[in-house]
């Protein structure tokens, strides 16, 4: 494998979410993630999460199946598992046996609720873990219920990047210490952290409890997005005020003296059916013509199908097909350590990645 961490070892417990997207990720990057699924789980070619591993089935209520696990265990830099807490102590596979076989291992631990806490042992998902950071609450139409924002909050962004975060952390130290040690990562923890840039304008007095009526979360009709002739949309975000008069002279209301006050909250809603009207009167693609590229913060709002084709999604390769499977390629970008296409994933024996990785780390 190619990329930024080539030659670094995890084993991944199989799961949903934010655990594969955590795994999937550094694979991406290069690392060598070996995948313990369940007896009977068959390697799905739609199932992006899962791309570039190596796959074997096992009983892990089997000691047998448990040895060889650990002896993997012992040759790995990181482990990534996303049951409740406790299951893996059960499984004989908790941190303590894990770090008695590979004091330098790095275990990191994907949840709702975290490993300790009242509702550590509750079920739940995505919407039940930002339900309670504030995130959820913040996010839909004035006066209308919260809105779901698909998973990308509770699993994705404040479960998956924060364990990836974590993890790299604490190799870094591992690399000092030469001690390893377990990372808990917790949606309900990372999705707070997330909002932690509305905390701030929340105590400074700039946004208000009122879903829908705050700068960023479609109260201000400059920061939002519009129906157009043909029932497709657009996404406006012209905040500075050097990009709002832009937007003013391409829309054709810089004349109006009705928008001259930007940040008049009182006048929000008003001007917002206002600029509603202006994006009836033109198609999306002719609003792109007219707007695309330019400082207005403009961007057409693209489905599922479309994103992939988009021109600058194009240009920067952003997305790849594997195996006929649309999907996103690899992020970030690396310049000398760039990294390889995506991987079908591809299945294993525990013995045949013992080989491949030789000796102990220990």
């Amino acid at each position: 494998m190619a990329g930024p961490l080539s030659g670094l070892r995890i084993v991944e417990f199989a799961g949903i979410g934010p655990g594969p997207f955590c795994a999937m990720v550094l694979a991406d990057m290069g690392a060598d993630v070996v995948r313990i699924a369940r007896l009977g789980a068959a390697i799905d070619p739609n199932d992006v999460l899962a791309r570039s591993r190596t796959v074997f089935n096992l009983d892990l209520r089997d000691p047998q199946a448990v040895e060889q696990v650990l002896t993997l265990i012992e040759r790995a830099d990181a482990l990534i598992e996303g049951y409740r807490p406790g299951v893996m102590e059960r499984l004989g596979l908790g941190p303590d046996v894990c770090l008695g076989r590979n004091p330098r291992l790095v275990y990191g631990r994907m949840t709702g609720w975290g490993q300790h806490g009242p509702l550590a042992q509750a079920a739940g998902h995505d919407i039940n873990y930002i339900a309670i950071s504030g995130a959820l609450h913040a996010i839909g139409r004035s006066g209308e219920s919260p809105v779901p924002p698909l998973n990308y909050v509770g699993d994705f962004g404040g479960g998956a990047m924060l364990l990836a975060v974590g993890l790299l952390s604490a190799l870094l130290e591992t690399g000092r210490s030469s001690r390893g040690q377990v990372v808990d990562a917790a949606m309900t923890d990372g999705a707070a952290l997330m909002s932690a840039m509305m905390y701030g304008f929340k105590s400074a007095g700039q946004w208000s409890n009122q879903r829908g009526e705050n700068l960023l979360d479609g109260g201000a009709f400059f920061y939002d997005t519009y129906a157009c002739a043909d029932g497709r949309f657009v996404a406006i975000g012209a905040i500075e005020p050097q990009f709002y008069a832009l937007l003013r002279e391409n829309c054709g209301i810089a004349e109006d003296p009705a928008f001259d006050d930007q940040m008049d909250r009182a006048a929000w809603p008003l001007l917002k059916l206002r600029l509603a009207q202006v994006f009836r009167s033109r198609t999306r693609d002719e609003w792109c013509a007219l707007l695309e590229g330019s400082d207005a913060c403009f961007a057409p709002v693209l489905d599922w199908d479309e994103a992939p084709g988009h021109r600058h999604n194009a240009a920067r390769a952003t997305f790849v097909e594997l195996d006929g499977v649309v999907q996103p390629a690899p992020a970030p970008r690396f310049d000398r350590t760039p990294a390889a296409m995506p991987l079908r994933s591809l299945a294993g024996t525990p013995e045949a990645v013992l080989a491949r990785w030789g000796s102990p780390s220990v």
